[in-house]
């Protein structure tokens, strides 16, 4: 089924919701304005950050996800940005990746989740298979 194009002019974009619910990976890089290559404690402070804002996150080794809505996960990561410039960095780098989806609110868990089972699955057959 082709998709609908729909014309829209910058006066109807104004207009436009952003996404109710997003789920977000971002990874943010300080690189000026550091004493050392460590970033560690300026993570934590906006681990700490993100407790604070309410929204629903999960660190992990390469950066944070986050799930919310558009203006929840944008926001808190500007105040991230924020919170370290305050801190003294100078430059920041970050990486974002976000999805939304319109058929269903799929959270980070359910996800990983899914794979997870269908990893289960195959190492079942397998098993059943070499019996």
């Amino acid at each position: 089924m082709a998709a609908h194009a729909e014309n829209v002019t910058f006066r109807q974009s104004a207009h436009l919701a952003t996404p109710e619910h997003v789920t977000a990976d971002f990874c943010l890089i300080p690189q000026i304005g550091t004493p050392t290559a460590s970033v560690s404690q300026h993570i934590a402070n906006i681990q700490k950050l993100l407790a604070a804002s309410g929204i629903k996150y999960s660190m992990h080794s390469a950066g944070t996800t986050l799930e919310g809505s558009w203006e929840e996960v944008t926001k808190v990561m500007g105040q991230a940005h924020t919170l370290l410039h305050n801190q003294g960095v100078v430059r920041i780098q970050t990486d974002i990746r976000i999805g939304s989806r319109t058929d269903k609110v799929q959270s980070m868990e359910d996800k990983v989740s899914k794979v997870e089972q269908i990893l289960q699955a195959d190492a079942a057959a397998k098993s059943a298979t070499e019996e």
